[in-house]
């Protein structure tokens, strides 16, 4: 996994794969300040619809690590080489 792109104020809730084959998890209405523990659990059910076992792992231990660090617009994380970016749309 490269990167997981955190999109908010898009139209829906998707996970996807973008141009280059990254993840992208498109969230819709406001950025949340703090990731509460039923949140990560529901983007982890979502995003376990398109990334495989590694992937999935890694993208639980970034959202748990953005969990304790807050999440802004302009974020970035890297955890044992995967990179989440939290953008705002």
């Amino acid at each position: 996994m490269g990167n997981v792109l955190f999109v908010h104020g898009g139209p829906a809730t998707a996970v996807v794969r973008g141009p280059a084959g990254e993840s992208v998890v498109l969230l819709s209405g406001e950025l949340p300040e703090v990731l509460t523990e039923k949140a990560v659990a529901e983007l982890v059910d979502l995003a376990a619809a398109i990334l495989d076992a590694d992937e999935l792992e890694l993208f639980h231990s970034c959202l748990e690590t953005l969990r304790g660090n807050g999440m802004r617009a302009g974020r970035r994380i890297e955890v044992d080489g995967a990179v989440l970016t939290v953008y705002e749309g």
